[in-house]
């Protein structure tokens, strides 16, 4: 049995959606086009830094900064 979300569309305005600050490494894998295993060595291997590119939860879930990432790839973190 699957469930269908309807969320009401207010007549005339736009939808907004705001991208998420972090993610966790399943879709973090798929935003960035690498693997989660590729994602864990990177952290493991300190090439990324965690308050930078990520954080972790206080319950210890690794959590992966978009805006972090995206500055990695660009060249610009460190």
């Amino acid at each position: 049995m699957s469930a269908v979300l309807q969320f009401p569309e207010p007549p005339g305005r736009p939808v907004q959606v705001v991208p998420a600050p972090y993610v966790r490494i399943g879709l973090a894998a798929v935003m960035f086009g690498l693997t989660e295993k590729a994602i864990r060595r990177k952290i493991e291997e300190g090439k990324w830094v965690e308050g930078r590119e990520y954080k972790r939860s206080p319950d210890g879930e690794i959590f992966i900064s978009v805006r972090g990432v995206t500055r990695w790839i660009e060249g610009e973190a460190g």
